[in-house]
C-alpha cells in the first residue's frame, strides 16, 4: 500500500480539531479511562450526535458519518489527545454493526435511535467460567417458552454490566447439535427479573468487571437477532469486524505522550530524565515499536476497505503487537517515575482525601500497567491470535 498522507486527512483533522476547542471544559482534558462514568458517555454521545458524528464508525447508510477508516482514526486520536469522555464502545463496534447487518427494521428502530441519542448503554454477556477462548462450549441455556426464551446460567467478566441498560448475550438453544450450531443471539433489558450482577474488582484498584447471573430470566423471543442458531455465524461477524482498532492506537499514543511529559519533568539527579542516554535509547525503540504499529495498522484498515482476506491474519498480527506494546510502554511509564512507582495511589476516577507525593504525575499509571496485563487476554487471547496467523498464513 501507499503510505504517503492523504492530503485529505489534515483538512479533516482541522475540522475535528475545531469542534473538539469549542467544546465546554466540562468535555476536555479527563483523565482518560477504558470506558468514562456512564453520565458522560451518554452526554458526549448526545454532542457527537447533535453534531452528525453520532455514529462515527458506521456507513451512512446506517445512520453514520460514513468515514473512512484514516478519518476514523485521525477522530480517535484527536479525541483521545483533548481528553474527551470515551464513546459507548460496545454500541458503537460489536453491537451495533451486528443490528446493521443482521436485525430487522423494527428491530434497528427499537435499540438503535435511542442508543445513538444516549439513552441506552450496552454491555457484552459472552465469556462463562470455563468458556472463554473456546467460546463455543458456553453454557447458558435459552428454553424457548411460547413467544419466550427463559434463560439460565452465568456470564462473567462483564465489563460494565452493573452500569449497562442492555446486554447482547450468547446462549445456547440447542444442545443436541454441534456446539457451534446451536448458539442464538439474544438482545435481553439489563432491568429483566432474575437478573443479578456481582462485581469483580481488578488489580488495578477499579471495578469495571462482574459477573453475571440468569435465574429463569424471561426474554422476548422478538430480541433474538437472526435466526436460532446462527449465534455463530454473528459473534463470528462481530469478532471480525473493526480489525484495524484492536491495537489501540490512540491510547498508544496517549501513553507515549505522557512518557514524553514524564521525560522533561522528573529529574534524575541533577538531569532531567530524557537526558539519561539508556533512556533516550529505550524512548528511541519504543518510538519505532510504535511508527511500526501505525503502518501496519493503516495496511491493515487499507485491506479492510478492499475486503481482502489477508485483513484477518494481519488484523491477528496487529492484535498480539499492539497488545504486547500497550503492555511495554505502560511498565516504562511506572519505570520512569523512580521512587513514585512503588507507591498506591488511588484510582484517578476515585476520590482521594490524602494529596501524596509525586501523585499528579503518576496517579493513574500503575493502575493502567495493571489493566493493560488483560490486553493480551480480552479479545481473543494472544496465543489464539497466533494460532489464527499460522493456520491463515502459514497453512499450519
Amino acid at each position: 500500500m501507499d503510505f504517503v498522507p492523504d492530503p485529505r486527512l489534515g483538512a479533516f483533522r482541522v475540522e475535528v480539531r475545531q469542534f473538539l476547542d469549542g467544546l465546554s471544559a466540562e468535555l476536555r482534558g479527563r483523565p482518560r479511562a477504558t470506558r468514562s462514568a456512564p453520565a458522560e458517555v451518554r452526554r458526549w454521545q448526545r454532542v457527537l450526535h447533535a453534531r452528525g458524528w453520532g455514529a462515527p464508525y458506521w456507513a451512512t447508510e446506517h445512520g453514520g458519518t460514513g468515514w473512512s477508516v484514516p478519518q476514523i482514526l485521525v477522530f480517535d486520536e484527536e479525541c483521545a489527545a483533548a481528553g474527551t469522555p470515551t464513546v459507548d464502545g460496545f454500541l458503537h463496534k460489536l453491537v451495533g454493526p451486528v443490528l446493521n447487518r443482521f436485525a430487522t427494521p423494527a428491530q434497528q428502530a427499537e435499540h438503535l435511535a435511542p442508543a445513538l441519542r444516549g439513552e441506552r448503554l450496552w454491555c457484552q454477556g459472552f465469556s462463562e467460567p470455563g468458556s472463554g477462548s473456546d467460546l463455543a462450549s458456553l453454557r447458558t441455556a435459552a428454553q424457548r417458552d411460547g413467544d419466550h426464551y427463559v434463560v439460565n446460567g452465568q456470564k462473567i467478566w462483564t465489563s460494565y454490566a452493573h452500569e449497562s441498560d442492555w446486554i447482547f448475550l450468547l446462549v445456547r438453544t440447542d444442545a443436541s447439535v454441534k456446539k457451534q450450531a446451536g448458539l442464538s443471539f439474544l438482545l435481553v433489558d439489563m432491568k429483566t427479573p432474575g437478573i443479578t450482577v456481582r462485581p469483580i474488582r481488578s488489580i488495578d484498584d477499579f471495578h469495571h468487571l462482574n459477573e453475571t447471573f440468569f435465574d429463569h430470566v424471561r426474554v422476548p423471543a422478538m430480541q433474538r437477532i437472526g435466526d436460532e442458531g446462527q449465534g455463530w455465524e454473528i459473534t463470528k461477524f462481530l469478532l471480525n469486524n473493526e480489525h484495524a482498532s484492536t491495537a489501540e492506537l490512540p491510547a498508544l499514543k496517549r501513553y507515549r505522550r505522557c512518557i514524553d511529559e514524564l521525560a522533561d519533568t522528573q529529574p534524575v539527579g541533577r538531569q532531567r530524565l530524557r537526558d539519561r542516554p539508556e533512556f533516550a535509547l529505550r524512548l528511541a525503540r519504543l518510538d519505532a515499536e510504535l511508527q511500526a504499529i501505525e503502518m501496519l495498522v493503516q495496511r491493515v484498515a487499507a485491506l479492510e476497505a478492499d475486503h481482502h482476506p489477508d485483513a484477518l491474519w494481519l488484523g491477528s498480527m496487529l492484535k498480539v503487537r499492539g497488545t504486547e506494546l500497550q503492555q511495554r510502554l505502560t511498565e516504562f511509564h511506572v519505570e520512569a517515575l523512580g521512587d513514585y512507582g512503588a507507591v498506591a495511589y488511588p484510582h484517578p476516577e476515585l476520590d482521594s482525601a490524602v494529596a501524596l507525593p509525586g501523585q499528579d504525575a503518576a496517579r493513574g499509571l500503575a493502575n493502567d500497567m495493571f489493566f493493560r496485563r488483560a490486553s493480551s487476554i480480552y479479545g481473543g487471547t494472544n496465543e489464539v491470535q497466533r494460532g489464527i496467523v499460522a493456520k491463515l498464513l502459514l497453512q499450519l
